[in-house]
């Protein structure tokens, strides 16, 4: 029985972490709940069918497009959007007989929705109403006469949106918060459960390649996980230090499993040369394999079992006995940091050992920030800083972003989106009356869809291909259920909630399956009404390549940012935010003030991400431009490679003793001068197209080992030294590798 349920527990876990804070669930199924409670509201006073479906859609466009953290926001936007709502139906109900007129109106609402994106979420939310109530009233043919019976719709859809949001199903952003943190401790057990895998088959296993292919595919849900983290913290906690210290915990906690990964591949291919978990790169083939020291085959069962016992310390097993053996896990973890116990093996397993002592202590400091206590219930004095000193080191004055602001373009992003899509959203009105009067309004629906969160053309292609393939798999699906249930309304109205809840679970992570379930909704509408037929499907199909073809021509005609420039210009930022954390890490381990190091680390990873969403459409699998995405993904991988290494290496800067000066070497000043300079020729060479007179230095290259003063004979010391030499070098052979790749030319100066 306690079997049992612990599978469900497991199951229930990986759900959890498959939706961190279970955000997209909740937004789901409060959708859900909103539009079956106003059905059921309207449905009870007798409401007429356009009422009915204006009530409904107007449930869902309240419930999903209020995004403000705070329940007080919320609320005021709520708020705020009901004479929104009253005015734009009026409006469209009294516009409704009047084609011209109407399609006029609703161009210029589109317009004027995505220009007022710039004032902040609310007017955003409060954009989305405006054109979405418009697009209903047109949708149900709206009459003067029908307005008593809308606003009562409007009010009943915004009432039940309120009640679901505020009493049924009310989340505050603490509680998010304590739901995201419990999502990465299991994403954290899931990297160490891939990482025992690893270990486990070894790397002459027929199954080593994709077991290695899934820890870097859990490792990049970490790294998500911490960033949801990261954007929830300022809502979610009670003041600006706890944030800080939380931010700082986590971070260390997701770069400690990252390089304890990195040091395992490492150690069992020792001729594979992994430098990052980077999913795009080359795959690693093992040129290698750790059977052939025979004291790290001896080791190996020694790692397995200690890795298992991180995974503990992460999540106990309760079916797992405790003892003394459990209790003084810790301690040996932890010892490995100071060479205790260290395994008689090669230094790389070694270092493999004594990351391990690394992600023991990262743990029992985030179990201390988030729970008052370690994983274990106590540590070793070394292992964690004491709650007042992390506090007080931890919750220093936000650091100003410490990349200068680019002069921003003429015509401000909001602008031009809003221009396009309502050129775009002009010709759609056009082309989709030309196929179909009746249903003309899929057409400029779906160019407003494939408009959002894109800014480049290339990203647009991208997502009306998949909005396209999603609607033809709806068409298929929606015709083989009408057939299966034939005249029975329940399955019916039961897989259109279905649907529904479908739609808004997958918008965040497949833009087709949103797309597939968004069809087989309407699909299971007009099952509903009796009027699905195979020509009003086909008509949906060609009404959304309508809306894309429409949507691309406003993207390439209307001031058009080609992916390339975009792409360019991302690149451009993350070598600056690199800059802007490597300077100040580098700074700090000379022994002068660098500064807040994580707030750059973090705007580094913002911009990372950034830039992969703006590659998507040179590295997809369609793309004909094979070269291209060969380079892209190349210089993808390079730039995460040096990511990885420069948050390592400001990690360790963070632990490094106050007194210990390990980047006083004159040696490592130098080379790190010539990192600097090669990192501002790429900058410079990126924002001067066509300049061909750059040229980046290779210098002798990082010294092997470095002066440390103040107790430089301590192990950690060392180690903490040849930490800084190693992720530096393999800073400055990712930038030089990134120029080659950009065909930069690179002159030896050593």
């Amino acid at each position: 029985m306690q079997r049992a349920r612990m599978g469900w527990a497991d199951i229930h876990d990986r759900f959890l972490a498959y939706d961190p804070g279970l955000i997209r669930m909740l937004s789901a199924l409060s959708t859900v709940c909103a539009a079956g409670l106003t059905l059921g509201i309207l449905a009870a006073l007798d409401a007429s069918v356009p009422t009915l479906v204006a009530g409904a859609l107007t449930a869902m466009v309240t419930t999903v497009a209020v995004t403000e953290p705070r329940p007080r926001d919320q609320a005021l936007t709520l708020a705020t959007g009901v004479p929104d709502a009253l005015s734009v139906m009026a409006v469209g109900s009294a516009l409704a007989p009047y084609r011209v007129a109407a399609d006029v109106v609703f161009v210029l609402l589109i317009f004027a929705a995505l220009y007022i994106r710039r004032s902040g979420p609310r007017a955003t939310t409060l954009g989305i109403f405006a054109f979405q109530l418009f697009f209903v009233t047109q949708f149900i043919d709206a009459r003067v006469k029908q307005l008593p019976q809308l606003f009562l719709a409007v009010l009943v859809a915004f009432g039940s949106s309120a009640l679901i949001r505020f009493a049924v199903l009310r989340s505050t952003p603490g509680r998010t918060l304590d739901r995201l943190l419990r999502a990465f401790g299991l994403r954290l057990v899931l990297v160490l459960d891939a990482l025992i895998e690893v270990a486990e088959q070894g790397p002459q296993a027929k199954r080593a390649e994709r077991a290695a292919d899934d820890l870097r595919r859990r490792t990049a849900h970490l790294h998500a996980g911490a960033l949801m983290i990261q954007n929830r913290l300022g809502s979610g906690t009670p003041d600006e230090r706890t944030a800080t210290a939380l931010q700082r915990r986590v971070a260390e906690a997701e770069t400690a499993v990252e390089r304890l990964a990195v040091l395992v591949l490492r150690a069992l291919w020792p001729g594979a040369d992994v430098d990052t978990l980077t999913r795009h790169l080359t795959t690693v083939r093992p040129a290698g394999s750790v059977t052939d020291d025979v004291l790290d085959a001896a080791t190996l069962p020694v790692l397995i079992s200690e890795l298992r016992a991180l995974r503990g310390a992460v999540r106990p097993d309760p079916l797992r006995p405790t003892g003394d053996d459990h209790a003084e896990t810790p301690d040996r973890l932890l010892g490995y940091r100071g060479e205790q116990q260290l395994p008689d093996a090669s230094p790389a397993m070694q270092d493999v050992f004594r990351s391990a002592g690394d992600l023991a202590r990262a743990l029992s400091g985030l179990h201390l920030s988030v729970y008052g206590e370690t994983s274990a219930g106590q540590a070793a004095p070394e292992a964690v800083r004491p709650h007042k000193k992390l506090t007080a080191q931890d919750s220093g004055p936000a650091a100003k972003d410490p990349v200068p602001k680019q002069r921003g373009p003429r015509i401000r992003p909001t602008t031009r989106t809003a221009l396009q899509v309502a050129t775009g959203s002009a010709l759609a009105v056009v082309g989709g009356e030309l196929l179909s009067p009746q249903r003309w309004y899929w057409a400029v629906f779906t160019c407003w869809v494939v408009f959002i969160s894109t800014s480049s053309t290339g990203e647009i292609l991208v997502r009306g291909y998949r909005r396209l393939i999603g609607t033809v798999a709806g068409v298929v699906a929606g015709l083989v259920l009408a057939a299966l249930i034939g005249d029975t309304p329940w399955p019916a109205f039961a897989l259109a909630g279905l649907s529904v809840f479908g739609m808004y679970y997958t918008i965040a992570v497949s833009y087709t399956l949103m797309s597939f379930f968004v069809t087989t909704m309407i699909g299971m509408l007009y099952t509903l009404l009796h009027t699905l037929t195979l020509e009003v499907l086909v008509v949906r199909i060609a009404e959304t390549a309508m809306g894309i073809a429409c949507g691309l021509a406003a993207a390439l005609l209307v001031l058009p940012v080609h992916t390339q420039d975009r792409t360019q210009e991302l690149l451009r930022d993350v070598l600056e935010r690199l800059r802007a954390v490597l300077s100040p890490s580098l700074a700090q381990l000379g022994g002068e003030s660098g500064g807040d190091l994580l707030d750059p680390a973090r705007a580094l990873d913002a911009a990372l991400d950034s830039l992969r969403l703006s590659v998507q459409p040179l590295i997809s699998p369609i793309s004909p431009l094979r070269s291209r995405r060969r380079t892209a993904l190349g210089v993808l991988g390079l730039l995460e490679t040096a990511a990885f290494h420069t948050r390592s290496l400001a990690a360790t800067a963070e632990l490094v003793p106050a007194g210990l000066h390990i980047g006083t070497d004159e040696r490592l000043v130098n080379e790190v001068r010539r990192i600097d300079r090669n990192l501002e020729t790429l900058i410079d060479r990126i924002a001067v197209k066509g300049r061909h007179d750059t040229t980046l230095v290779r210098g002798p290259g990082i010294p092997a080992q470095l002066k440390v003063n103040e107790g430089g004979a301590r192990t950690e010391d060392i180690n903490a030294a040849r930490r800084v030499l190693r992720h530096l070098q393999r800073v400055d052979e990712s930038i030089q590798g990134l120029a080659r790749t950009l065909q930069l030319p690179v002159r030896d100066d050593s």
